[in-house]
């Protein structure tokens, strides 16, 4: 199950998306957004994420 941003908490940083190995995260509507098809669930976007905006699927 793929890792989500909640929209409430991202400040859209970019932060998650240098970090994530499979380019699953993208910048939609102005927030950060994990495509599911993409995420493998390393969890290398949550450590980075410096509002925990993150959490597991």
């Amino acid at each position: 199950m793929a890792h989500k941003i909640n929209p409430e908490v991202c400040i859209n940083c970019g932060a998650c998306e240098a970090e994530c190995p499979t380019e699953a995260i993208s910048e939609v509507d102005g927030k950060r957004w994990i495509d599911p098809a993409k995420c493998v669930d390393c969890g290398a976007c949550v450590s980075t994420c410096p509002t925990d905006a993150i959490s597991a699927g």
